[in-house]
């Protein structure tokens, strides 16, 4: 087996800083410009005054190009102009389109990557970034502008290489963001974007390490090295096949049935240092580190065999959410991931199987490729046994989740209004994409078997709900439970790499539920 080392983060350094944008030195000053920002005078002079000013050092150049390569400030356009007269070597303008106040995270998170693009096309090693307006923007609001610019930066500079012959380190290694204020709250922030961005990074790099790297030994020791390395706040206990008969973890046992790798159930246990606990909350992510589809075998254009080792993002997100949260040290937490493959061998289960689950609840399985709702039921009630009050369990789970929502959001199921409300403040946080779907009860007559209390699909019609009703009913009554269905914005469906999803909004709604 290739040795693979995780937690490739690059190392950067920021400051913010209140200094005169002409008289900053480095290789690209990067304006983020709306576009309003672009509009021009009757003598075509820039009547925003960062502009302006940039435009009068530079003798009137930076208008000139600007018109000649028809540059608006629409989202998306970027221009880096090497034009002598100031400090830095290079002009940047990066366009943030309209820049509405419900999208601002996600806008200045895209100028972050937008320098980080730049960055490497130019080789630059230290960059500044300012806003041509940020008039207006009151102190948290600019603490949060400059804490999306940062995380942009940081991921955008990020790129995983490790299978690659030729191994590229970035050569980015400072961030000046000028003019969004200074002091001990924005430097606090700063340290909290580094925290995350690390939990994101080692989430990404989970998803994208090939199944035959990624064995669910190898996640399970990857979980075991976070516990160690945040061994003041942070237990790993992992069970091994034996350990799970003795739960009667039949479910997720008839999944690893027919690999060769054997499974890892993955239990850390997250305690603060000082104080009492004040919410007991579970993650639960679901752990395929590669899925065939069983002898429901998945064949044909369009399955996606080829990107099966993406069937842990779930598991992947909630140990990058450990990572962070072993850093950052909020109060509660267990992060729970039944680790296995699903495969084709003697074996194996067959369609028509029945498996008991850890509740003594029985399935007859209809389709051995709906294999992720099998390991989550016994997690669910693993979890539920841990006397936690509130469960988020996150998986690749359905295509037909991806159908609905498309690739870049999540599908949210949840019984509780108190828990929907808590998670998408959170998510307003961090800009990531989630949308509340239907639990219609209804639609557990299509999950009836005539010969075991479910079976383990439904009709093709709405197969992301009855994927969350099967769930249900592995959770106890007591506990407040989220399945959030994260099979499109798992990956970046042009870039073939993983995105790191749901990391920075876990974390966000552990430390939500710590300070309440």
């Amino acid at each position: 087996m290739v040795a693979i080392w995780f937690l490739n983060s690059p190392k950067i350094s920021f400051s913010a800083k209140e200094i005169d944008l002409v008289e900053w030195k480095g290789d690209i000053l990067a304006v983020g410009v709306t576009e309003k920002d672009m509009a021009k005078d009757e003598n075509f002079k820039f009547q925003n005054s960062i502009l302006r000013k940039l435009d009068t050092h530079l003798g009137g150049l930076l208008s000139e190009v600007s018109s000649e390569e028809d540059f608006t400030g629409k989202s998306g356009q970027s221009t880096v102009l090497r034009l002598p007269g100031l400090g830095s070597k290079r002009v940047g303008l990066i366009g943030l389109g309209q820049c509405r106040p419900s999208s601002a995270i996600a806008t200045y998170r895209g100028l972050g990557e937008a320098v980080a693009a730049a960055s490497k096309a130019a080789q630059a090693s230290n960059v500044a970034i300012v806003l041509a307006s940020s008039e207006g923007l009151s102190a948290d609001s600019k603490i949060n502008t400059v804490s999306a610019i940062a995380s942009g930066a940081v991921l955008g500079v990020h790129e995983d290489n490790r299978f690659k012959s030729e191994l590229k380190k970035p050569l980015l290694k400072s961030v000046d963001i000028l003019g969004l204020g200074t002091g001990p709250e924005l430097e606090k922030k700063l340290k909290y974007v580094g925290e995350v961005c690390s939990g994101v990074i080692f989430g990404r790099e989970l998803v994208n390490a090939p199944a035959n790297v990624l064995t669910p030994g190898v996640l399970a020791e990857e979980a075991s090295k976070i516990a160690s390395m945040y061994s003041d706040v942070l237990t790993a206990k992992i069970l091994d096949t034996e350990q799970c008969k003795e739960l009667k973890m039949g479910s997720y046992l008839g999944v690893a049935a027919a690999s060769a790798n054997p499974p890892h159930f993955i239990h850390l246990c997250y305690k603060p240092p000082i104080g009492p606990v004040k919410a007991k909350l579970g993650l639960v992510g679901k752990g395929l580190t590669f899925d065939s589809g069983g002898y429901n075998i998945k064949t044909g254009p369009g399955c996606s065999i080829e990107f099966m080792k993406f069937d842990m993002g779930g598991s992947a997100a909630i140990l990058g959410a450990a990572k962070a949260i072993g850093q950052i040290k909020p109060p509660g937490v267990h992060f729970i991931a039944a680790a296995c493959e699903n495969m084709i061998s003697g074996t194996g289960m067959r369609p028509g199987d029945i498996l008991t689950a850890s509740n003594g609840k029985t399935i007859e399985v209809n389709n051995t490729d709906a294999e992720g709702r099998l390991t989550l039921a016994d997690a669910l009630v693993y979890a539920c046994n841990q006397g936690v009050e509130k469960i988020v369990d996150l998986a690749t789970l359905t295509g037909a989740c991806v159908v609905a929502l498309g690739p870049s959001i999540a599908g949210v199921f949840t019984p509780n209004e108190d828990l929907a409300k808590e998670f998408f403040a959170a998510s307003e946080v961090t800009g990531e994409k989630f949308w509340r779907m239907p639990l219609e009860d209804s639609y557990w007559e299509f999950m009836k078997s005539g010969v075991a209390d479910m079976v383990n699909t439904g009709a093709r019609q709405g197969g992301s709900i009855t994927a969350a009703l099967f769930l249900k009913q592995f959770v106890s009554e007591k506990v407040q439970w989220m399945h959030i269905d994260m099979a499109g914005p798992v990956s970046h469906e042009k870039k073939r790499t993983a995105t790191g999803f749901g990391v920075s909004t876990l974390v966000e709604w552990v430390l939500k539920n710590s300070s309440s």
